[in-house]
């Protein structure tokens, strides 16, 4: 399970940046094609953030959906999953969002 190191460096990341201030809340942005499984990744934060400046705090996640281009007919459509074919029928395609993991915002007390 990837979601827990993934994870323990989110925490170190925030707590990086926070230092011992109490965390209130951390916002992540996790791209669904980005292989990350975000109740894993929820699951994993208690208990990583446990002891820690972050114990208690709310995490959201936004789930942006992936886009693409298609190289074969030139057009830009959106992907909600890894099977990476264009309406068209074309596999020759560009992923060009949907694989973000990103910190966006963190609250702290």
């Amino acid at each position: 399970m990837h979601e827990l190191s993934i994870t323990q460096s989110v925490v170190d990341v925030v707590t990086e940046r926070t230092g011992e201030r109490r965390v209130a809340k951390v916002h992540l942005q996790i791209g669904k094609l980005s292989g990350i499984v975000p109740d894993s990744v929820r699951f994993c934060f208690e208990l990583i953030a446990a002891d820690t400046p972050l114990a208690g705090a709310v995490l959201e996640i936004d789930e942006p959906l992936g886009a693409a281009h298609c190289r074969g007919c030139g057009e830009d459509f959106e992907l909600r999953d890894l099977i990476l074919l264009c309406p068209c029928g074309s596999a020759d395609v560009q992923v060009v969002a949907g694989t973000e993991l990103a910190v966006k915002s963190v609250e702290v007390v």
